[in-house]
């Protein structure tokens, strides 16, 4: 396979301000690198059958998490709500070990965003899900995670076909056969806040800025409740500074 097609429209599909700059290329390259190291160890999938990556976009919503069993790649089975609901802010992309176009690329992004957070990576609970769970063992997961070792690897879930299908409409995400997965990240910072859903390619900076704004957007709203009440407006001057006021922790 062209390498050309194995990394499809991954700089163009990215805004304007990330299409430039060593970081992305390096990012770039280290995942055209593993592309061709992939090659001489595993059979590859044909993605000829892939939709085309639309333009990136950038929205929020509310996923219900089903209720069910995944196993991470070190054989702990667990609920999903576990998986996630950790009490971190998430970042959750889906995955599978033998994808030679999508994955590798936002696998690598990933690795990108740890080496970005530095002494915060472990502050994020950074998550792939499998949905080829008939061919991703947990062996086969771990194998897949430590080829992105570099800043530490993150946790990597397998399930049964049916629910791995289940996961994939509660996020949105299902699109009829593995094949046809599209590059998508999910994040939140922290249970109960709406999920940021992030269409297309995005480089690690956008998503660690996105990851710092959604967080410190999280502990604002946390800190400051509705604006103060029993305060005696006098004047319109006075109403109009006691409605201003909000409570808020220091």
């Amino acid at each position: 396979m062209p390498l050309s097609h194995a990394v499809p429209s991954a700089v163009d599909a990215r805004p304007a301000g990330l299409r430039t700059g060593p970081a992305v290329f390096r990012w770039l390259a280290a995942a055209s690198w593993m592309l061709l190291a992939a090659g001489t160890a595993t059979a590859h999938e044909d993605h000829s059958g892939h939709q085309a990556v639309g333009p990136n976009a950038r929205s929020e919503h509310e996923y219900t998490l089903p209720a069910l069993k995944v196993v991470r790649a070190d054989g702990k089975r667990m609920t999903l709500a576990e998986a996630v609901d950790d009490g971190r802010p998430v970042m959750l992309n889906f995955v599978y070990t033998s994808c030679n176009a999508i994955c590798p690329v936002t696998s690598q992004v990933f690795v990108e965003v740890r080496e970005r957070l530095g002494a915060d990576r472990d502050k994020v609970n950074m998550v792939s899900i499998s949905i080829d769970p008939e061919q991703d063992t947990p062996a086969k997961l771990t194998e897949y995670a430590n080829r992105f070792g570099s800043a530490g690897v993150w946790a990597h879930y397998t399930s049964s076909s049916a629910d791995a299908v289940a996961i994939q409409r509660a996020f949105d995400a299902w699109r009829g056969d593995k094949m046809n997965h599209q590059p998508t990240t999910y994040l939140r910072a922290g249970p109960g806040k709406p999920w940021v859903r992030l269409d297309g390619f995005y480089g690690p900076s956008a998503l660690v800025a996105e990851f710092r704004k959604s967080v410190t957007s999280a502990q604002l709203s946390e800190n400051c409740g509705e604006p103060a009440k029993g305060v005696a407006a006098t004047s319109p001057t006075a109403g109009a500074r006691a409605s201003s006021i909000t409570k808020c922790k220091s």
